[in-house]
């Protein structure tokens, strides 16, 4: 019997972020801009008797905020244990002299989402933080709690995203918002699995594979990672036709001056010619994405900068190339906890010599000037929503609703560009024959290779677990150029799938799918791979009954704290019973094992069981996060050295005790 690695112990802090002053010493930012406040005054954005509080606003580091995964099942327990055991606690506490009570974001649904006045760098440092501080970095890790700017939550919820949609993310990295669209597609996932799914893409290689890291957690089959230009974005062909999307973000680069509360060198760097210099590119991406959107669809664009020329001055000339085919949805309605201002439909253009342009100058584009009056009439650019840092304790941000009108022939004046993106490939079948795919441009990147469902690896695997013909068998895949079962066998969504098979795609693939089997060694002659835990969730409603076992919470909490029992041992317990009589009774292999829990949802595991050893499957973070929120243990994990010392041991232990017996490795983190 082997204790899982843990210790008591505290988070980890990192020191603030200074500016070297060139004399080997750091120095904090001077929080100060003499072009930044000209040019704000002067857009006259800000209200005279705001400014003041606009910019004591702005000079403040940003308050801690997160929100709870709402697509998962337990999220109403994880938000209220932080209730219980963290807003309680916190209501008297003082940060120089200010109550830290946390408060829900008043815009986010369900009272999901938190906000601490307090920086993030003060949570980390400070021993009366420890607990909560802990708290977040552990769910986050799990995926139950996402740390995330309060303002960069509105564009997902403004796009209402529904399970069965087509979604686009444009500019994805580092992934916050791409995560949150994930989770509203599998909001319903406990009544049916998400039909629809979500292409996220980055031009910029490594970012998309933070992207990944962000999202993967999120244990989504529905998702695809790519990594093109977004103002170029390929055509996507399905089932013969291009791809529309139901539902496209629009997050373009931008100059970032609205984070200058999280970002310091926003200060230090801040020149209009910022804006001015990425203004064309947003334009263009804008464009591109009001080509894939699908009629009656929505797209949401949106900026970190509060320029008029890095967004309404591009919305202006989107709603000018596209003419009656889109318009601005009103979403004055919609998130009413959220305090706004309008958008704007005149603003004075300035050089990079801050001197003010007129029409015509060609130092700045043509575009970035406000619409004619009788512009101004149809575009609605009121409908556009600006938040700024001294509404409600935020960054400064910009978003708009576009919505495509059913008939977008009418009014769009049609470029080479969008028509060539309108044209139709000749028909793909809807199920495409199985081909082994190309080797990648890249030697760095695997190939995503379909496997026959008729492949003698996955058949033992059907077979073995009882998995029925419903589910989609024709979407497992590897990862190697061999194209066979070696190491692990992944799962994609029927709908990715069918976008992977098409070789002509040309897309630059990143990442897809999730873990469905890992090799397992064991002496028998079963079967030789395990359902990975990621993979459960979507797996559970095709599985059979001959591997399912069930236990109380009490056997649970001795499956989580000791890795590798004996089953003799098990069963001296006296725990359940009827577990360790069914236990001895099952054949040796991956078993599914149900926890009932009086009050809360079932938690459903996977559990290696040996000849004369068991193993609950999860990786270390879940089961910290489990022992702490289930039985209120708080545990954290040894240093990489001492885990790999500590396997060594049990390793040579359990070939003393059992020569024959073959290892059972933990699952991957």
């Amino acid at each position: 019997m082997g204790k899982r690695n843990f210790k008591t112990g505290k988070g980890f802090a990192k020191r603030d972020k200074k500016q070297p002053n060139g004399n080997g010493t750091w120095t904090d930012v001077q929080r100060e801009n003499e072009k930044w406040e000209k040019y704000y005054k002067a857009s006259g954005l800000i209200p005279e008797n705001e400014w003041d509080t606009f910019k004591e606003h702005c000079q403040r580091d940003l308050p801690l905020t997160f929100r709870v995964t709402g697509s998962r099942s337990h999220a109403l327990e994880v938000n209220q244990k932080f209730i219980d055991n963290h807003v309680a606690k916190l209501q008297d506490e003082e940060f120089e002299g200010q109550k830290l009570a946390p408060k829900n974001i008043e815009f986010y649904p369900a009272q999901l989402g938190w906000q601490l006045d307090v920086p993030k760098s003060v949570i980390r440092k400070n021993a009366q933080f420890a607990e909560t501080q802990r708290f977040l970095v552990l769910e986050t890790v799990v995926g139950n709690i996402s740390r995330q700017e309060a303002v960069s939550m509105i564009p997902p919820l403004l796009m209402d995203v529904q399970p069965h949609h087509a979604v686009l993310d444009m500019c994805a990295a580092p992934g916050s918002k791409t995560a949150q669209i994930v989770e509203a597609l599998h909001a319903n996932d406990e009544q049916e699995l998400a039909s629809g799914f979500v292409i996220a893409n980055d031009s910029d290689y490594k970012r998309s594979h933070m992207l990944v890291h962000q999202v993967k957690r999120l244990n989504s089959p529905n998702f695809l990672v790519v990594n093109h230009d977004a103002a170029m974005f390929p055509r996507i062909n399905l089932d013969g036709e291009i791809v529309k999307f139901d539902r496209i973000l629009c997050d373009v680069p931008c100059s970032g001056d609205g984070t200058m509360r999280k970002n310091v060198n926003v200060w230090k760097d801040f020149t209009v010619g910022n804006g001015l210099g990425l203004h064309s590119l947003q334009v263009n991406i804008l464009n591109r994405g009001l080509q894939l959107l699908k009629p009656g669809g929505r797209l949401v664009y949106s900026t970190c900068s509060m320029s008029p020329i890095e967004n309404e001055a591009v919305v202006a000339e989107a709603l000018r190339k596209w003419g009656s085919a889109v318009s601005l949805k009103d979403c004055s309605d919609e998130l009413p906890g959220l305090k706004r201002r309008s958008g704007v439909s005149s603003w004075e253009v300035y050089g990079k010599d801050m001197t003010v342009k007129e029409k015509g100058d060609e130092s700045v584009p043509s575009t970035a000037f406000p619409p004619s009056e009788e512009e101004a009439k149809s575009f609605n650019l009121d409908r556009c929503i600006r938040v700024y840092p001294h509404l409600q304790n935020t960054g400064g941000f910009f978003i708009t609703v576009f919505e495509k009108q059913p008939d977008t022939k009418k009014g769009l004046k049609r470029t080479s560009t969008e028509t060539e993106s309108e044209e139709k490939k000749p028909k793909v079948e809807e199920t495409a024959p199985v081909k082994k795919q190309k080797a990648p441009r890249t030697a760095n990147e695997e190939p995503f290779v379909f496997l026959d469902p008729s492949n003698d690896q996955l058949k033992q695997c059907w077979e073995f677990y009882g998995i029925n013909d419903k589910f989609p068998k024709d979407t497992a895949l590897v990862r190697n150029a061999m194209g066979e079962p070696c190491r692990s066998i992944y799962y994609a969504s029927p709908t990715i799938a069918k976008i992977l098979k098409i070789e002509e795609q040309k897309l630059k693939l990143v990442h897809a799918g999730i873990k469905m089997f890992t090799t397992q060694r064991n002496d028998s002659s079963n079967c030789p791979w395990r359902v990975q835990s990621e993979s459960l969730h979507t797996l559970k409603n095709y599985l059979g009954d001959s591997r399912h076992l069930s236990c109380n919470t009490e056997m649970l909490k001795i499956l989580l704290l000791e890795a590798f029992l004996k089953i003799d041992n098990l069963r001296e317990t006296g725990l359940d019973e009827e577990f360790c009589k069914k236990l001895e009774e099952i054949s040796e292999g991956c078993v599914f094992l149900t926890v009932k829990r009086e009050g809360h949802e079932d938690c459903l595991f996977p559990l290696w069981k040996g000849r004369a050893n068991v193993n609950l499957m999860v990786n270390k973070h879940d089961t910290q996060e489990l022992l702490m929120r289930l039985f209120d243990i708080a545990t954290s994990a040894k240093d990489e050295g001492k885990e790999k010392k500590h396997q060594k041991e049990m390793e040579s232990k359990r070939s003393s005790e059992q020569p024959e017996e073959k290892e059972v490795k933990e699952a991957e983190v």
